[in-house]
């Protein structure tokens, strides 16, 4: 089983996670022996947050809720808050999961957060530019680590540019081991491309029409 926390902050980038929490949530691809998965929305208090597309998100849990083992998958999306010092806790949550075998994914500003705290220095990692995280982030030192690609994994962090979102999901799912591989790619490819010979590829994989 894995649980999946997913960070709730001012002004979340609505479009970022949507992909690889809608496949989580409904589970509408998941191979038949696929390990259970739960997710649950937390944030340093239990109050309700404002997205950027205007949406409210009530968290369920808060980050001393969050268990810190391999089975545990943070979730990190982008904002315009992430300088505010009430969000430091969870980055040092995410160092903890990644110190014990959790996965964690950060996407856009989040990057941003990760290589404040050293996070992205001894780890391949990506963002929104590497002139970003040098802007950003003054003690950053992760530059030779940089790939300039939409989405990067080095085994359980993965990091993504703002446009990077799609790959990210592909990449945490890939990770959970939820898809068949075949799904997988089909997945990724219709949503990447829209081609219908993708989508009608994608439901051959499904169980049901198996």
């Amino acid at each position: 089983m894995f649980t999946i926390y997913v960070y709730v902050l001012d002004t979340l980038a609505d479009w970022e996670l949507g992909h690889v929490t809608s496949e989580l949530n409904t589970g509408r691809f998941f191979k038949k022996d696929a390990p259970v998965v739960e997710l649950k929305i937390v944030s340093y208090s239990k109050e309700s947050i404002t997205t950027m597309g205007g949406m409210t998100i009530t968290p369920d849990c808060t980050i001393d809720d969050i268990i810190v083992n391999e089975s545990s998958v943070l979730l990190l999306p982008g904002a315009d808050t992430w300088n505010d010092p009430k969000h430091a806790a969870i980055i040092e949550k995410a160092s903890e999961l990644l110190s014990t075998g959790g996965m964690v994914g950060a996407i856009c500003g989040a990057t941003a957060a990760l290589a404040n705290h050293g996070l992205l220095d001894n780890r391949s990692h990506t963002s929104n530019g590497v002139g970003f995280l040098d802007m950003v982030s003054p003690t950053y030192k992760g530059q030779s680590l940089y790939i300039d690609e939409p989405s990067v994994a080095d085994n359980n962090l993965i990091t993504a540019s703002s446009t990077g979102g799609l790959l990210l999901s592909k990449q945490i799912i890939e990770h959970l081991g939820v898809f068949q591989p075949d799904t997988l790619d089909a997945w990724y490819n219709y949503f990447n491309t829209g081609k219908a010979e993708y989508f009608f590829a994608l439901m051959q994989t499904l169980p049901n029409n198996n």
